[in-house]
């Protein structure tokens, strides 16, 4: 709930007394400590991407062929929404659940147009395509470059994996394999946007 407004009445034909607006609103959904919060200046921006994947379902199982212990090649995502001013998008996908101090990252890609609305299924070796250019992935906890799949400890229960998707107000000059650290400085103050789904994994 995010307040009571008491308003007296207007119209001489409403009964005395007070009238008692309520005015629900649904709480965001919770973002991870290391995450730029959505904000442009010093205006609070309360726009939400809509993510898909065309390989799983929010909340589903991703299927093997996805994991490290298949074809290791990045699902497909989609995503909508953005609003005017965007410039291009960012992605950040890891798992808060590996017995880590810091959720293990998957996969890190920035400099994506603000044309561009999905990526296609990875290919071994490929997890983007080559066009349309200027397109980068950066380093996951692994220190390779593109996509890792999930591949979590044998026995260890479901993880999570989230994909995150940024619209942002800016172009990332950021080299090729930067950190997803180095990422979310540099998208410090320029999210207009974000989104994700999730999917889970366990072996």
């Amino acid at each position: 709930m995010s307040g009571i407004n008491h308003r007296q009445p207007r119209c001489g034909a409403c009964l005395g007394g007070w009238i008692t607006i309520v005015l629900l609103s649904t709480p965001a959904p919770p973002v991870c400590a290391d995450e730029p919060k959505i904000v442009k200046g010093d205006i609070a921006m309360t726009t939400e991407l809509i993510v898909k994947s065309g390989a799983f379902e929010n909340g589903a199982l991703i299927p093997q062929k996805h994991a490290g212990d298949g074809e290791n090649v990045a699902p497909p995502l989609q995503w909508g929404g953005a609003p005017a001013g965007t410039k291009e998008f960012a992605i950040i996908s890891d798992d808060p659940d590996a017995p880590v101090t810091e959720p293990w990252v998957h996969w890190v890609v920035y400099g994506i147009p603000a044309g561009v609305t999905s990526l296609p299924e990875g290919k071994p070796g490929a997890s983007i395509p080559s066009s349309p250019p200027g397109m980068k992935e950066g380093k996951g906890t692994s220190g390779k470059t593109g996509y890792s799949g999930p591949a979590p400890p044998r026995g260890h229960g479901r993880h999570r994996y989230y994909f995150k998707v940024y619209a942002l107000d800016t172009n990332m000059a950021l080299p090729p394999g930067a950190a997803k650290a180095a990422l979310l400085k540099a998208m410090e103050g320029h999210v207009l946007a974000q989104g994700q789904t999730m999917g889970a994994y366990e072996r």
